[in-house]
């Protein structure tokens, strides 16, 4: 038998060290961190050849108690395979177990028990509402039960048999639950008690089993609800029967199909006006909502709506609503931009929010896709902001004497901006929230920031200007988390999901790519994806696609590290061409010693005493005497000729043209690559502006050179002037260096006074009486 010698193979230490320089090269292309493209979604972020998605319709009969605060419901759904695979069940999402007695989300709380407890703290210690659905029966089309297995939020509905590819299947569904208190316990919905009337105002989301997202990413996306990360769902056709009590008003997803069933005739005329009308037009006036408010009824009405193509459903009712719209041209489309308010929300909600529903139609539209449903309903709901298709439930409430401060009136302007925004990112552009929370939030934080600046261009935003994000990005890392992180996992869940990827977008718009690149990309991506699934990769690769720009080391760098920008501008060089004339050398020489900076003992020893030099002409000789290193001979001139003559023009040329050379010294301690920005001042008072891309540090991330020429004296630098890149310190940003001082605040007593502007300026015009 013939043996086989055994080979032994040994990394080398280069090999090895070539890798680890190859692994921390913040310019690598994203290849082992993007899914491989596919027939579905390709590599340049477009959805594939074979791209599906499934479709699921609702026919729903919904009835809410007002006596009990109970949701009661039914619903047949129809749902479409139109997967590749067959399917042996079903998973639909039970959100409302999230407050059952025995949910994980209770059973992992955290806390502590303080020093000073507030008595909300210790009512919801002491919560025991009982919450979740109770499932009355799943059926088949015939009426057969259907067995089903219920996971925490979770409900697992096996078939008879499996659901073919390009197959359909209907179930039913019978169901209730309890309606949560949302100012005692919270919740994303719910209600509100007004104890001086004794109403109630109802905000209701998440009241439905709700079919999971399959698909070729995720399979089915059953990953249970905590309470964090939000919804995955797949679009469908909706028609739902909502019985309430008869003096209820009811905005919903969707387009009500029966008004006028379930509004006066006057009232109906003045929606019918509305639809034309410039400014918002009063529906129910508030005189009308407060005689609701005081009668009461045991009578119903059932309000009908139908919504083609959404994602979810969600509706609002309560006797105490106001109700205004006005129509708003989309494309040449009316939208009914709407608003649905109790008279605690005045004067602020009469005034801003259906005009804000329509600024923000008209501007997401231009930066996103044409707004495509028939209404967007903003209500006024306190201590809230949440979206769903068509509707969202908004905070923003006055004081009880109607004077209002001007940050509660900016937050309620961008709360609104923000929650009608979200019917572009996720309803329409519908990512997985449940798994990665910054591709609505973010995104839509993003939207929201230009739009709010189109609405006012003082408006105090929070999230998306660079400067903003500083102190979060300059934090204890153990904070802070990746924004590519799972939604249930993040640190600081504002400022990682929402702040940061929407201040990224903001650099990316004004720094890196500019914005005529970056709309055009992000326009197209909002394209590609509208009322379908997009991924993360999708997401980068058609930002890229588009634009035609390698964006890998800034994604990489904002969305998969914990790095922050710290440029450092460590030193300016003056240089100039040494002429080798002898003329204008030996003076210059002479000019600079004689300006130079001297010793301290040496100008203290001028006149303090005689050296032996200066008294004995014998120790003296030619270089005592004679010798002036300054002063130019025949030899020098000759020997300068010389040089010239072995030059050409343009050599001669560089020797004359009297250019100030600047070597720049910059260092990057943060570890976040960016582009460069400097600003230059001159001795004559111009300044520069020299934008330089971040590739300038693909070679070393560390420290950089780079040289450059004027004519002019350069008296000043600075480094990112204008706040673009987040840089978390400018005290290293200025050559020469500058200081800044940081201001304190005297004070002799804390002031207790709590008055709000508008209430000041009152008590003054009193007084002046």
């Amino acid at each position: 038998m013939k043996r086989l010698p055994v080979l032994l193979f040994v990394l080398s230490p280069v090999f090895l060290f070539a890798q680890e320089n190859i692994n921390k090269n913040k310019f690598r292309q994203l290849g082992q961190e993007l899914p491989t493209p596919n027939v579905y979604r390709t590599a340049s972020g477009a959805p594939g050849h074979e791209y599906y998605q499934q479709q699921v319709d609702y026919d729903m009969k919904i009835e809410l108690d007002d006596e009990t605060q109970r949701l009661y419901g039914s619903s047949t759904i129809t749902y479409v395979n139109n997967s590749p695979d067959d399917l042996v069940y079903l998973w639909l999402q039970l959100d409302q177990n999230v407050r059952a007695k025995d949910s994980d989300t209770k059973k992992i709380e955290t806390g502590e028990i303080n020093s000073r407890m507030s008595f909300g703290d210790m009512a919801r210690m002491h919560n025991d509402f009982d919450g979740g659905f109770k499932i009355e029966y799943v059926k088949d089309n015939a009426g057969s039960e259907l067995p089903y297995t219920i996971v925490n939020t979770m409900m697992r509905v096996d078939l008879p048999k499996p659901l073919k590819a390009k197959g359909k299947t209907v179930i039913k569904l019978k169901w209730w639950y309890n309606i949560n208190d949302r100012m005692e316990i919270g919740g994303r919905s719910g209600y509100e008690f007004f104890p001086e009337d004794g109403n109630y105002l109802y905000t209701i989301a998440q009241f439905f089993p709700r079919l999971c997202v399959y698909n070729e990413v995720e399979g089915w996306q059953h990953k249970q609800f905590l309470g964090r990360g939000e919804f995955a769902l797949p679009f469908g056709d909706y028609k739902v029967d909502i019985t309430v009590p008869a003096d209820h008003v009811v905005g919903a997803t969707g387009f009500c199909q029966n008004y006028s069933q379930v509004l006066t005739a006057e009232q109906k005329q003045r929606f019918d006006e509305a639809k034309n009308a410039d400014e918002p037009v009063i529906i129910v006036t508030q005189s009308e909502a407060e005689d609701n408010e005081k009668e009461g009824t045991k009578e119903k009405k059932t309000w009908t709506f139908k919504a083609t193509n959404v994602r979810d459903f969600a509706f609002a009712s309560s006797r105490k609503f106001i109700w205004d719209a006005m129509g708003v041209d989309i494309a040449g489309k009316k939208v009914m931009a709407m608003s649905y308010y109790p008279k605690e929300g005045n004067p602020l909600w009469e005034q801003y929010s259906t005009r804000v529903v329509a600024h923000t139609l008209r501007t997401y539209s231009k930066y996103t896709i044409d707004y495509p449903y028939p209404v967007a309903i903003s209500v006024h709901a306190k201590a809230i902001g949440m979206e769903y298709p068509m509707i969202c439930f908004n905070f923003g409430r006055p004081e009880k004497d109607g004077t209002y401060s001007d940050n509660i009136k900016h937050r309620m302007i961008g709360v609104i901006v923000h929650e009608v925004g979200h019917n572009f990112f996720p309803m329409i552009i519908n990512s997985d929230e449940r798994q990665w929370t910054w591709m609505d939030e973010g995104l839509n934080s993003f939207v929201e920031y230009l739009t709010e600046k189109e609405w006012d261009k003082d408006f105090p935003t929070r999230r998306g200007p660079a400067p903003n994000i500083v102190d979060y990005m300059k934090g204890d890392k153990s904070n802070i988390s990746p924004i590519m992180t799972n939604s249930e996992s993040i640190f600081q869940f504002g400022n990682n999901a929402y702040g940061k990827p929407a201040t990224a977008l903001n650099i990316l718009r004004e720094t890196v790519l500019g914005r005529e690149l970056f709309d055009y990309a992000f326009k197209e991506y909002a394209r590609r994806w509208a009322f379908k699934h997009p991924s993360p990769a999708d997401f980068f690769r058609t930002m890229e696609d588009a634009s035609g720009v390698d964006l890998d080391w800034f994604w990489r760098g904002w969305f998969y590290t914990t790095d922050h920008v710290d440029q450092s501008l460590d030193a300016v060089k003056w240089f100039q061409v040494d002429t080798k004339d002898p003329a204008v050398e030996k003076p210059l020489a002479k000019k600079q010693d004689m300006e130079s900076e001297r010793y301290i003992s040496d100008i203290r020893n001028e006149n303090g005493y005689q050296s032996v030099v200066e008294k004995d002409a014998k120790t003296r000789d030619f270089y005592n005497n004679e010798y002036d290193p300054y002063k130019w001979t025949i030899l020098d001139s000759e020997e300068y000729d010389k040089y010239l003559s072995r030059l050409d023009d343009e050599e001669k040329g560089f020797l004359k043209e009297g250019i100030n050379y600047y070597q720049i010294d910059l260092s990057s301690p943060g570890g976040l690559v960016m582009p460069v920005i400097l600003e230059f001042e001159y001795a004559d008072g111009s300044k520069e502006t020299h934008r330089i891309p971040a590739e300038i540090w693909k070679m070393n991330d560390k420290e950089v050179s780079k040289v450059f020429m004027s004519e002019k004296e350069l008296v000043r630098v600075v480094l990112d002037p204008t706040l673009e890149t987040a840089d978390i310190d400018r005290s290293n940003n200025y050559w020469p260096a500058r200081q800044q001082p940081t201001r304190f605040e005297l004070f002799k007593s804390k002031d207790y006074n709590s008055e709000n502007p508008m209430q000041r300026a009152k008590r003054a015009a009193a007084k002046g009486k």
